[in-house]
């Protein structure tokens, strides 16, 4: 089955009681017995298993090639779960570039925990093995990042992970399955905020962990069941209506995304253009290796004056564009990183990576290309 119908019918199925083409939303906290211990179906209770649930998981597992889906309160919650696979004296490598809240979570969660965090260049290769020990246990990785849309090679770093026997995840938010498939260049986990794209409006607030080796899977399903970071099931039914225009909307934020770079990349007050399909771009290579139909939505950049002040001005001039928090939705949003998604890290080490204060995050929507362009000309003005 082709993605573009994956996306509408891949682990899917009608109502087996009513016939109905979606999914019922199952509000329901518990399931009957017909004596103790024995359902009469496949539910007992929703934290464990809701059958709105199951079908947006079903349809995870679908979109990434993975065997197994389940579907989070959030994207944090859904790191968290992988996090909890871990002990004292466990180390993990992982990107430079996070998202923040992913960085606050490993720095200032799980480090007082006793786990080890190593952060490097995944394009330093090298760099990056000299890193492995017997203490290592998992690789974490975000390509594209947030917000510099660094790239890191995921079959590259695979072959080193199979070859050490380490767990390999990968934050696949910016790309979305659309365009890069993680556990088929050789992860062993694909995460999402599926507030994101897959969502896609803006409406919800989920995350999703997906696998391919079905033992690991029922091992995160337990830690999620234990520990409770569940979707309910009115977010589960956005969610999976969100998955089923996801070829439709992401092409046209690959278009839009384009269009708003080039713009961007003749602008004379506008000094560096950070996204993928740039030739210009560092890891160009790379996206266009492992990354199919498009290279996404996402555009970051910085003003030639390098001064905080205009990003500011600039942000607050916009019209269209919406001064926000998180990214992929329907609309176009715009973001400070220093002050807003990444101000959990410290100034020191967002400047070591190259997240500056006159740095401004798009996430551009699906709105005509026109109206965008208009409203970054006029806020630059």
């Amino acid at each position: 089955m082709k993605f573009n119908t994956k996306v509408i019918h891949g682990g899917q199925h009608h109502d087996p009681s009513t016939g109905a083409v979606m999914p019922p939303v199952y509000q329901t906290s518990t399931f009957v017995q017909s004596s103790p211990g024995q359902p009469i179906g496949d539910y007992e209770y929703s934290r464990a298993s809701n059958p709105t649930r199951t079908a947006l998981e079903n349809a995870l597992a679908s979109i990434e090639n993975g065997t197994k889906g389940l579907a989070f309160s959030s994207g944090l919650a859904a790191t968290d779960c992988v996090l909890r696979s871990f002990k004292a004296g466990d180390e993990v490598i992982a990107m430079d570039d996070l998202y923040g809240g992913t960085y606050r979570m490993f720095t200032r969660i799980y480090k007082d925990s006793g786990i080890k965090f190593h952060f490097v260049d995944m394009n330093d290769l090298e760099k990056f093995k000299s890193l492995i020990n017997e203490n290592t246990k998992l690789v974490w990785v975000e390509t594209p990042t947030n917000p510099l849309m660094k790239l890191a090679d995921i079959e590259a770093i695979a072959k080193i992970t199979k070859e050490k026997k380490l767990l390999f995840a990968v934050d696949n938010t910016f790309a979305t399955p659309y365009l890069q498939k993680p556990l088929d260049l050789g992860a062993d986990i694909v995460m999402h905020s599926a507030t994101k794209y897959l969502g896609g409006h803006s409406d919800v607030i989920a995350g999703a962990l997906i696998v391919k080796d079905e033992a690991l899977g029922e091992q995160l399903h337990f830690q999620q069941f234990a520990t409770g970071a569940t979707l309910g099931p009115q977010d589960s039914f956005l969610v999976l209506r969100g998955i089923k225009t996801l070829h439709l909307r992401v092409q046209r934020h690959c278009e839009n995304g384009a269009k708003v770079t080039e713009f961007l990349n003749n602008h004379p007050k506008v000094k560096t253009v950070y996204y993928p399909g740039l030739e210009s771009h560092p890891f160009h290579e790379i996206a266009k290796k492992q990354m199919k139909n498009g290279f996404g939505g996402m555009v970051s950049f910085t003003f030639e004056s390098g001064k905080k002040e205009d990003a500011i001005s600039f942000l607050e001039k916009l019209q269209v564009f919406t001064l926000a928090e998180s990214l992929g939705g329907v609309e176009s949003l715009a973001n400070h990183p220093a002050l807003m998604t990444h101000a959990s890290i410290p100034e020191d080490k967002r400047k070591e990576i190259g997240i500056t204060d006159d740095l401004v995050r798009l996430s551009v929507g699906v709105e005509d290309i026109d109206d965008l362009i208009e409203d970054l000309k006029q806020a630059l003005q």
